[in-house]
């Protein structure tokens, strides 16, 4: 008895020296994926493949690494809204333009892409003080532009740019006019439970049940759950009901942190999944994108107003809408 005791807490010895050990070796290459696996680093297309006009634009972050982005500009030339466009995790910033492509078409925008660091052609390897600054270089860039609206930048993070623009805005607010988080986790912390489920016992971020003993191992936490509740302009969170990376739970309690936030909405798109919300949720979606930014990043001196006809177009402060796939 004493024996197969022994095996047994030996046993749960290894397995949790084990989880530790990966933890703490593989976190970041769980976090930040910026090659997906059998492709190259580089970027397969540009926007000139697409046709797209644009700037290739070099930033240097705080502690001097330097940043790749572009700068993709609507055509012909407007003065519509800029949207600051953060990246999930895996890949790169050109694995990304077909659906910025769309966003020009369908919100006569403009449309700056960042490389994180160790992503694309940028320096340096991901952290999060690494991103969090690559972030705030990017944002004082565009406030320093002539050709922009400062007053009309919006901040749209997918996943594990849900987390980074969430950070920004929060210790932004006077520079950005609005926020839109789609497919985002509420932490990192949270996320190793989901990815290995043995770690929620001894893992988590705020408000889970675990012990949480082993938070201090986690270099890169991004508690978004607790920045969400401090960001103080308008918010969309959008949220896909197949998440199979991310579940949608998390985006729920986003909102749900938020509530202090008078002028939050979160938008449910039934057959969303991770990558693709943006494709099953069809014409509503970006026709939750058009009036989100009506609202929040139109030019006042032209409109002359707060775009009174919003509520009532289907996006009421402080509600929870699951909007279907439209039928063909």
């Amino acid at each position: 008895m004493v024996n197969w005791l022994n095996g047994l807490l030996y046993g749960i010895g290894g397995i949790a020296a084990t989880c530790m050990l990966l933890l703490v070796t593989l976190q970041e290459k769980l976090v930040y994926v910026p090659v997906i696996p059998g492709m190259s680093k580089g970027y397969p297309i540009t926007p000139a493949r697409l046709r797209l006009t644009y700037e290739d634009i070099w930033l240097t972050a705080e502690d001097g690494v330097k940043l790749h982005s572009w700068l993709i500009k609507y055509q012909p030339a407007v003065s519509g809204p800029t949207i600051l466009f953060f990246q999930e995790n895996a890949g790169n910033i050109a694995h990304r333009l077909e659906f910025v492509e769309l966003m020009l078409q369908k919100l006569n925008c403009n449309v700056f892409m960042l490389s994180y660091r160790g992503y694309g052609e940028s320096e340096g390897f991901p952290s999060q003080g690494g991103l969090s600054m690559d972030a705030q270089a990017t944002l004082d860039h565009l406030w320093q532009r002539t050709d922009i609206d400062p007053k009309r930048i919006v901040v749209f993070g997918r996943s594990l740019g849900g987390a980074v623009g969430s950070a920004l805005v929060a210790s932004n607010p006077g520079k950005v006019s609005s926020l839109i988080v789609e497919n985002t986790f509420t932490s990192i912390l949270d996320m190793a439970g989901v990815m290995l489920p043995i770690l929620k016992y001894v893992i988590g971020g705020t408000g889970s049940p675990g012990l949480r003993i082993l938070n201090f191992l986690v270099r890169s936490p991004w508690n978004t759950i607790d920045i969400v509740g401090k960001v103080k302009n308008p918010i969309l969170f959008l949220s896909g009901l197949r998440d199979e990376m991310i579940p949608p739970s998390h985006m729920r309690r986003l909102f749900a942190a938020a509530q202090s936030n008078a002028d939050r909405q979160l938008i449910e798109f039934p057959t969303g999944m991770h990558m693709d919300t943006w494709l099953r949720g069809g014409d509503r979606y970006w026709r939750v994108l058009q009036l989100f930014l009506e609202k929040h990043a139109c030019d006042r001196s032209a409109n002359g107003s707060d775009n009174d006809d919003f509520s009532s177009n289907g996006l009421n402060e402080g509600r929870i809408e699951n909007l279907e796939q439209p039928r063909m």
